[in-house]
């Protein structure tokens, strides 16, 4: 619990601030309030998924005392792995894109992880991961699993990744704003931050809608065909069709971003708001100021800011 003595930093995880963005929405009907998880211990909410999987797979008697834990990641996963698992010992290897940002690589190495970077598949664009790229990750983690006789913290299926979201993310949303949350959008990453706070906003209150946001031209979530797999958005928008964790009742709309909106947006929080964030929460940002002028216009709208900008000062986010 933040305010009180931490015994380590997993701890300090969680707890985040609530921000109303007042200055960006000025001139707009309606409200947007931003959860600040670039202020956890990792900078990024894949803090609580990591401290939730291992806690889980703890308390499940699945992870043996010194075991090693391996995940791919596009870096945020990874460095609160390599938080959680540096405190309680657990040697933990990232696997991660060479596609990524250098920035994560070097925070995940400096924490203790073995990191292990996949080169991309020809063509492909540094900056730019596509599912394809992914797959190669995905790959080389199942190799390492089994070559180390590992646990795998697999974020797209364990249930810690939802359960770290429903369990602590959107109660404290919810209990943080003093009014109600009429619509919530989020980036697909795995899909574990929609899938949980999602079905904690419809439990507190049904008619809160819930908007899956996408990349523009890789919408395959909507249903629609992946045209540009490689964009700029980086840490979700792998043009995968089924996520387990996005169950089609928590799903009121689809929203897609471009990279340009999801960059400008992301600059916005920065300059005007003092919010130093990086794509993904510029996807989010994007997309309420659509639900704003459209469908959710006059009403308040929650997103996650899901990383810290300090994670792409070598991308073009910032120049």
């Amino acid at each position: 619990m933040r305010g009180e003595l931490c015994r380590s930093a997993i701890e300090a995880i969680g707890e985040t601030p609530l921000v109303e963005l007042a200055r960006i929405t000025r001139n707009l009907e309606g409200r947007i309030l931003a959860k600040l998880e670039n202020l956890n211990p990792g900078y990024s909410k894949k803090d609580r998924i990591a401290r939730q999987i291992i806690e889980d797979a703890e308390a499940a008697k699945a992870l043996r005392p010194g075991q090693t834990v391996v995940e791919l990641t596009s870096g945020n996963t990874g460095t609160g792995l390599a938080i959680v698992c540096g405190i309680l010992g657990y040697p933990f290897v990232a696997v991660m894109s060479r596609g990524n940002s250098q920035e994560r690589a070097r925070m995940m190495a400096a924490l203790g992880a073995e990191v292990v970077l996949v080169e991309q598949l020809p063509g492909s664009v540094r900056g730019q991961v596509s599912g394809g790229d992914l797959e190669r990750v995905e790959r080389e983690t199942q190799r390492i699993v089994k070559e180390r006789q590992a646990f795998r913290a697999d974020q797209f299926h364990l249930a810690g990744n939802f359960r770290a979201h429903y369990l602590h993310t959107a109660p404290e949303i919810l209990r943080q704003s003093k009014s109600p949350i009429d619509a919530f959008c989020d980036f697909a990453g795995t899909g574990g931050t929609f899938g949980g706070c999602a079905a904690a906003f419809k439990e507190a209150n049904p008619a809160t809608r819930c908007y899956v946001v996408e990349p523009e031209g890789a919408a395959v979530l909507a249903g629609q065909p992946a045209r540009h797999p490689n964009h700029r958005v980086q840490g979700g928008g792998y043009s995968m069709p089924q996520l387990k964790f996005i169950k089609p009742e928590l799903v009121d709309g689809y929203l897609q971003v471009s990279d340009d909106e999801a960059i400008h947006a992301a600059r916005r929080l920065a300059k005007e708001e003092g919010i130093f964030a990086g794509f993904s929460s510029g996807a989010n940002l994007a997309a309420a100021l659509q639900l704003l002028a459209g469908p959710q216009r006059g009403k308040t709208v929650a997103i996650i800011i899901c990383d810290s900008g300090l994670k792409y000062l070598t991308t073009d986010l910032w120049k």
